[in-house]
């Protein structure tokens, strides 16, 4: 997604692409037995969620962004864990590099 966040003014001003990766930890048990969409996360709104909390009020770090979405994702019914990855594949970096990219795992009882 493309949002305005970095401790450089030229990133907040013109923005810059982000890839933000979500795994859940969800007991699905109930809903693959009963084929329930119902009984589990709809993935859908999560996407849409995450997207909107990604692209508003810009920060610094993508820590803070992966925090954020971490955030979101525990706020859905059914999600025990979570781990976030947001990746700033075009970071201002005067290296050669892939990616630059942070992780962080949380659980709804708090640090995973």
């Amino acid at each position: 997604m493309f949002a305005h966040h970095g401790v450089f003014d030229f990133e907040r001003e013109r923005g810059q692409r982000f890839l933000i990766d979500v795994e859940l930890a969800v007991d699905l048990a109930v809903a693959a037995a009963g084929d329930a969409l119902e009984r589990t996360v709809h993935y859908g709104e999560l996407a849409e969620a995450v997207v909107a909390g990604v692209e508003r009020d810009p920060v610094d770090l993508i820590e803070t962004v992966a925090e954020r979405v971490a955030e979101i994702a525990l706020g859905f019914p059914g999600v025990v864990s979570t781990r976030v990855t947001v990746h700033k594949p075009e970071a201002p970096i005067d290296a050669v590099f892939a990616d630059v990219a942070v992780t962080v795992v949380r659980s709804a009882g708090g640090d995973a």
